[in-house]
Formats: C-alpha cells, structure tokens, sequence
C-alpha cells in the first residue's frame, strides 16, 4: 500500500521485470486469469505480499520468493527469450479459497547455449482480493538441464 493510504502502490513499469523476453509467460498466466485478478498486466496482479513456491529440482534455484519486489528483482534478470506459449488448460475452484490450477507451455531459446527451451508448467494460484496471493509451481526440470547444458 502506499504510505498512509489504503491504495495498492503502484508498480514501476521501468522496472527490469517488465521483461519482454518473458511475454509470452506474463501474456498466458494473465489469459488463464482473466476475469479473476484485477490489472493489465502480470506484476499488476501480484499482491505485494505474494509467496511464490518453485518445487523444482535445479541446483542453486532458490524454493521459495516472497514478495512481489523480491520475485520482481529475479525475473528482472530472466535470460531465456520466449517466443510463445500454448496450450493452456485451466481448472477454478471457489472453496475455501479461490484457487486456480493453469497447465501451459513455453517456448524459446536460451541466449548462452543457442539451444532451444521447451518446457511445461503446472501453477497452483491462490487468488485473494482478486490479486495473486500464493503461487506453488511445478514445472519440467529436467527441459531446463538440457537446455543450459554445453553438450
């Protein structure tokens, strides 16, 4: 919030984290929200408390973001550059809380390897004052190994 108000502050599109390299990402997550979070854009729709949870298995990725600047400060240095995303599936649930599951891919390239980067994602959202609240993500490790490695 902003000091001594109760309006949400505003987020910085200067910011390095309104990455158009990651586009597709931000433009697919906002589809399979629609209706159901209030901004334009991704980082629009991010509580400023928001926990983000990566159950992934890379070494040196960290498990757990919280807040919407700390997640914005590490996709401000994405390097991957997507070019799409597809096959979206979305699946809403009202009770208790407002959760909703998004299956979808990206794709692109990875800048030091000059390989390709395919990968599928299942998002588990929480949705809270129609904002993202709590996001626990699965996602194919093992597409990620293969496309930074030198091989």
């Amino acid at each position: 919030m902003e000091k001594g108000t109760n309006t949400p502050k505003k987020v910085d599109r200067n910011h390095p984290a309104f990455n158009k390299n990651a586009e597709p990402f931000y433009s697919i997550i906002m589809e399979g929200l629609k209706g159901e979070v209030d901004g334009e854009h991704f980082w629009d729709a991010v509580a400023e408390d928001a926990v983000f949870e990566f159950l992934y298995h890379i070494p040196g990725f960290t498990h757990k973001i919280e807040g919407r600047t700390a997640y914005m400060n590490w996709f401000g240095s994405y390097t991957n550059v997507l070019h799409s995303s597809d096959n979206l599936r979305v699946y809403k649930s009202a009770k208790p809380e407002k959760v909703i599951i998004l299956e979808y891919e990206v794709h692109g390239k990875v800048p030091s390897t000059g390989k390709a980067y395919d990968n599928r994602f299942c998002s588990i959202i929480t949705i809270e004052n129609r904002k993202i609240a709590h996001w626990r993500d699965y996602m194919d490790s093992l597409a990620v190994m293969l496309s930074v490695s030198s091989d």
